[in-house]
């Protein structure tokens, strides 16, 4: 290649929106954030404003091009990724009908019962590979026709929002498999929306944009969005993907055997998988993942970082205190008292469940629980204890998916808990698989570049671009005698919560 060409690379989030341009070797050449607020108009309820959304997405694109200082013509593509499951709705002049509600956004529960009730629980899980949540996109469509009937009847199109970034690009309707799978409208098995699910929903057709793989270019950048973002025109924008199916391009998570596990505030553990695998149970999600003719399945535990954190903020002001003197990150002191216990944290456990629990459970009234605490205890312990609580947690995830006949031999590890040395090695040790880490820290801006790179022909597939652009570290292997002495604990830790379930929903009733 005589001219340099770049990728751009749009991950638009829940806090903030970050563009990053990257060269065709993965490196991240500018990069920018905005971010922006959640509306919390009830008690469980979280919206946000699509125009916020547009502006700092065109304030990041317009920064990274001024601080990189390259033609905009020497951009090949632009992959989006983004927050999945937000409802946005658009009336004939294609202006947004109201707030976004987004991913977290709870409520919706008599309508999950409704999609429940029109197509059957077992029929849900068939066609859509899961069954109704109250994030997905499908119960939020029916709140609205439900709560909001004049601002429904006005509705003329439906958009995720990262596909709402992608409207105001190129003029487009469109979406792509990754997010779509996340809507609960698509046919996840066939890859392209489920007929059977829209009329028994009475949802029109017409509404939904078009469905395309994540590497296929979508449309092309139009005139108005070129003079609002300094991008040259008809640069084209492929289908990208959902943050996490993102997340997995850029860690280079894209062939069978290969996983990762994410500790942010929850936990995830993603595994891709060539064979469609759907858990009848509901207990993991199965979606389209972002390269073609693929899946991804993925289990989550909802108080992964969360616990940590929960546990600082109120116990660790002497680590905090110590942190702040030696200049570094209050976790960087706890994982050091945490290596000083052995494994087991003398015979401590904990369970997780701030905020119930997804997988393997479902049980949203479940609590979390420090199970053998003794006077020989002490903070550091604690601190050992959780994160050992957490992996377990996410070990149940782990053998979810190997029952369900998706294997894998590697993992990655990402997510602020990905960094820390010694929780890798606790994951190496209870999964008994080796660790490793990427060295980019730009996840899903990166998968959204690497998918762009296909789109436009820079490499041939999306295994080919990964092992291009995705630069991993040296792996931490699993210690024997430590898997050997954790599988005893977890397996007492397996039989805690099949103690305690009753009890939970005694307390739920107080």
């Amino acid at each position: 290649m005589s001219i340099m060409k770049y990728l751009l690379g749009i991950d638009l989030g829940t806090s903030g929106t970050k563009t990053v341009l990257f060269d065709v070797t993965g490196a991240a050449i500018a990069s920018s954030t905005v971010e922006y607020p959640m509306y919390q108009p009830q008690n469980g309820w979280a919206e946000q404003d699509p125009e916020d959304w547009i502006n700092a997405a065109f304030e990041t694109i317009r920064a990274v091009l001024a601080k990189s200082g390259i033609d905009p013509k020497d951009i090949a593509g632009i992959g989006i990724s983004g927050q999945m499951h937000g409802l946005v709705m658009l009336d004939e002049p294609n202006r947004p009908l109201r707030r976004s509600i987004i991913w977290c956004d709870q409520r919706t529960a008599a309508e999950c019962e409704e999609i429940h009730a029109r197509v059957g629980k077992d029929r849900l899980i068939e066609i859509t590979a899961n069954p109704a949540l109250t994030g997905f996109t499908a119960s939020k469509i029916l709140w609205v026709r439900n709560n909001e009937p004049e601002i429904y009847a006005k509705c003329r199109h439906i958009l995720l929002p990262k596909d709402y970034l992608r409207f105001r690009l190129t003029g487009e309707y469109a979406t792509e498999v990754s997010d779509a799978s996340g809507m609960q409208l698509l046919d996840v098995p066939n890859r392209r929306w489920s007929d059977e699910v829209l009329q028994a929903l009475e949802i029109d057709p017409a509404f939904l944009g078009k469905v395309y793989e994540s590497v296929e270019i979508t449309g092309y950048v139009t005139e108005e969005a070129a003079q609002a973002t300094g991008l040259a025109v008809s640069t084209p924008v492929v289908g990208g993907a959902g943050d996490n199916a993102a997340a997995a391009v850029g860690t280079g998570v894209v062939t069978d055997g290969s996983a990762f596990t994410t500790i942010g505030t929850s936990g995830v553990v993603y595994a891709h998988t060539s064979n469609i695998s759907i858990d009848k149970k509901g207990r993991v999600h199965t979606f389209c993942c972002a390269v073609p003719g693929a899946w991804h399945v993925m289990g989550v535990t909802q108080g992964a970082g969360l616990s940590l954190q929960w546990f600082r903020n109120n116990f660790c002001s002497v680590e905090i205190e110590e942190a702040k003197k030696r200049g570094v990150d209050p976790y960087v002191v706890m994982d050091e008292k945490a290596a000083e216990v052995p494994v087991g944290a003398n015979r401590l456990l904990y369970l997780p469940y701030l905020m119930g629990e997804r997988t393997p459970h479902l049980d949203p009234d479940c609590r979390g629980v420090f199970f053998g605490l003794s006077a020989i205890h002490t903070r550091k312990d604690m601190i050992r204890a959780v994160m050992e609580g957490v992996t377990y947690s996410l070990k149940d995830c782990y053998d979810i998916l190997k029952e369900m006949g998706v294997e894998f031999s590697e993992m990655y590890a990402c997510g602020g808990g990905g960094t820390s040395p010694l929780w890798r090695q606790m994951m190496a040790d209870v999964y008994g698989c080796p660790v490793r880490t990427v060295r980019s820290k730009e996840g899903p801006a990166l998968g959204a570049a690497i998918l762009a790179a296909v789109g436009t022909g820079l490499y041939p597939d999306v295994k080919t671009a990964c092992d291009a652009m995705v630069k991993s570290n040296p792996q931490q292997d699993p210690i024997p005698e430590n898997t050997a002495k954790y599988a005893e604990y977890h397996k007492l830790y397996q039989s805690l919560y099949i103690s305690l379930k009753d009890r939970y929903k005694e307390l739920a009733a107080l």
